[in-house]
């Protein structure tokens, strides 16, 4: 975690108050999650200012969004602490957008210069529409308002500067939203012929209905942690059978880059 790291190509290094300004924070947040051990200390640079990289803007963004479930420091220092040590900026980012995912309500409306605060760069109006085409971003009435996904932004930063056509990205993602409502549907079948309809059926009592209601508001996350993975692996299988001559492999999300 000592390492700055990279995000787009271009080394980060930030001051704690540029690294508040990206993650959407205040300063006095990130120093409270440094004495609490949730984020590594920063690198001194010259005249002894400290500096963050991309790992320390990834852990804090990862950090916000396990907030905004409702887990207490003590259940976030867990959970960072079964990370991997190896883990990379881009491993955390993926983090992020997975936790964020389970809250889909938690967009943000931002103004163009907050959406460049927070994405670290200027942003042109085709990098715009790339990110709209990758679901980081909405458009709304006022063309300077846009609706932003805190989970997907910072993945979607990081590969603007790939040179993937934007009918790409919209194929793609069109592909993915059809395959996962699909998906979505036949869960819910599922669950709702298997489990609910059975649980009901036993007539139980009403505040063990509610419990019940309230336990399966629980399965959400872990459902979407086990598709997640099992794309994964399936990616990166489907990826590792292209032939030589078409070129290096790419690496599939969640290896190294996305």
């Amino acid at each position: 975690m000592g390492e700055h790291g990279a995000v787009g190509g271009e080394i980060v290094r930030l001051t704690v108050d540029e690294l508040a300004a990206r993650a959407g924070v205040t300063v006095r947040t990130v120093r409270f999650y440094g004495t609490k051990g949730l984020l590594p200390p920063p690198e001194l640079g010259p005249r002894r200012v400290g500096l963050y990289g991309a790992a320390h803007l990834d852990r804090l963004g990862l950090i916000e969004e396990l907030q905004r479930q409702g887990l207490t420091l003590a259940a976030i220092e867990r959970y960072l602490a079964r990370l991997p040590e190896d883990s990379t900026p881009l491993d955390l980012a993926i983090h992020r957008a997975l936790v964020a995912s389970w809250t889909p309500e938690a967009a943000e409306r931002l103004g163009r210069a907050q959406l460049e605060r927070r994405a670290g760069r200027g942003l042109s109006e085709e990098q715009l529409e790339r990110l709209v085409a990758m679901g980081a971003l909405e458009r709304t009435d006022d063309p300077e308002v846009f609706r932003v996904d805190p989970g997907l932004l910072p993945l979607g930063v990081r590969i603007l500067d790939v040179p993937i056509p934007l009918e790409t990205l919209r194929a793609a993602r069109a592909v993915v939203l059809e395959h996962s409502r699909a998906t979505a549907r036949e869960l819910q079948r599922l669950f709702r012929e298997t489990v609910w309809r059975p649980y009901r059926e036993s007539e139980p009592e009403p505040a063990e209905l509610a419990r019940m209601k309230a336990l399966t508001d629980h399965i959400q996350p872990m459902v979407a942690q086990a598709l997640v993975t099992a794309f994964q692996r399936s990616l990166r299988e489907e990826l590792q059978q292209v032939a030589p001559e078409d070129g290096p492999t790419p690496n599939a999300p969640g290896g190294a880059a996305p």
